[in-house]
């Protein structure tokens, strides 16, 4: 296998930062450097910038172009190939990411979107200025060295790799489809209030007969978090025991959760306001980042920025997480603060909640809690298909194994 290294100019016909976006409600598509994450492009957090921008033709993203976070700690350094997809016909990035596209006909754009996903502790520790406002420049960029190979080659280690991201993808979909279906069986339960045997019950001031209304506080106890001082090491090293934080929540794309990034030790735990929660515990942000849940399968603990809740009767635990997730927007209205918004749980605990009946709660647990324990299968097998992949990256970019 011969190969070559080369600077990264030499195989790219564009290497420059996006735009200035106007933006507005209705316009074209603008990734930003939350929409790259974890070696792909997510749509999610896009926004819109105007029609009337003047933007240049060669802004425009194209199929096989490689973005590449280009500000702040933590994001800067992460990559992701770019193709259209779901009816996107248009988009550009802002100027916190460059793009880098490769010369048509001698360069795969997939090979080397992984090369440049191996490649980002590189590009991370090129970045330059203060912290939380580092910056890499375009100019830096284009001389880090790429190993390249002829293109049949590149054809061959982009379609062994591509095979595991499409497989990762495809278990991605299933899972948003399973979550999918839950929520809409609690909107058409009860939101729209066709549930099993509606045609029976009266509905009396909006609320099904027997229904009851009552505080979140007279349903769940609640908890919060706390984070063990991290100027002691024994309560970080060598620790066993899962402690979230509201990163491992805002970077998951689905309510399983398999890990925590961090671990506490029992000595953490102990002199910590940190509190044990039992396996499935719902999990809510409720500080910066508010209103993002999770379930994990295991006990565990949280950091400050969560509310946590255990409802008294088991089988009322995911009609309250579906309820909290459609409410999101009321969530946020009830945080305060100066510095950062938050919601704290006096708060939380007086909101309202309606209670349906025992066996609407049990139906409705019992279809929920199968998606999840799908989902959590699906999530598994994701992670696995990851550590495959990382494992083979290196080995097929160094020659290790021939191709």
């Amino acid at each position: 296998m011969k190969t070559r290294q080369v600077p990264l100019e030499k195989i790219a016909s564009l290497i420059k930062r996006g735009i200035n976006p106007k933006y507005v409600d209705d316009g074209i598509c603008v990734l930003n450097q939350k929409c790259i994450r974890d070696g792909r492009v997510s749509l999610e957090p896009a926004r819109l910038t105007s029609t009337n921008s003047r933007i240049s033709v060669e802004k425009f993203l194209q199929n096989g172009d490689v973005l590449v976070n280009s500000t702040g700690t933590g994001t800067l350094g992460r990559t992701a190939p770019f193709h259209y997809s779901n009816g996107l016909e248009q988009a550009v990035v802002d100027t916190h990411v460059t793009i880098v596209r490769p010369e048509t006909g001698t360069v795969n754009g997939r090979y080397l979107a992984y090369v440049l996903r191996q490649c980002e502790p590189s590009i991370t520790h090129m970045a330059k200025g203060a912290t939380n406002q580092v910056e890499l420049s375009a100019r830096d960029l284009s001389l880090l060295p790429i190993i390249m190979r002829d293109k049949r080659e590149q054809d061959r280690i982009a379609s062994i790799l591509s095979a595991y991201d499409d497989l990762i993808e495809n278990n991605r979909r299933r899972i948003r489809l399973l979550e999918e279906s839950t929520r809409l069986l609690y909107r058409e339960w009860f939101v729209h209030l066709r549930f099993p045997g509606h045609e029976d019950v009266k509905i009396i001031d909006g609320v099904p007969e027997g229904w009851e209304k009552k505080k979140i506080a007279e349903v769940t106890d609640t908890y919060g978090g706390g984070t063990p001082s991290t100027k002691v090491s024994e309560y970080w090293i060598g620790g066993n025991i899962t402690w979230f934080i509201p990163k491992d929540l805002t970077n998951n794309d689905c309510l399983v959760l398999l890990d925590s990034e961090k671990k506490i030790t029992g000595e953490g735990l102990k002199k910590s306001s940190a509190k044990m929660l039992p396996p499935e515990t719902i999990l809510m942000t409720s500080r910066a980042s508010i209103g993002y849940f999770g379930l994990y399968d295991g006990a565990a603990c949280t950091n400050q920025g969560f509310i946590s809740s255990v409802p008294r009767k088991d089988f009322l635990k995911l009609y309250l997480l579906h309820n909290l997730m459609g409410r999101k927007e009321e969530i946020l209205s009830r945080a305060g603060g100066a510095t950062y918004k938050e919601i704290n749980k006096t708060t939380f605990r007086n909101m309202s909640l309606v209670i349906p009946p025992d066996h609407l709660l049990k139906q409705f647990d019992s279809f929920a809690y199968d998606v999840v324990k799908q989902a959590r299968i699906l999530k598994k097998q994701e992670a696995a298909l990851k550590q495959a992949r990382d494992l083979l990256l290196p080995r097929l970019m160094n020659g290790e194994i021939e191709v």
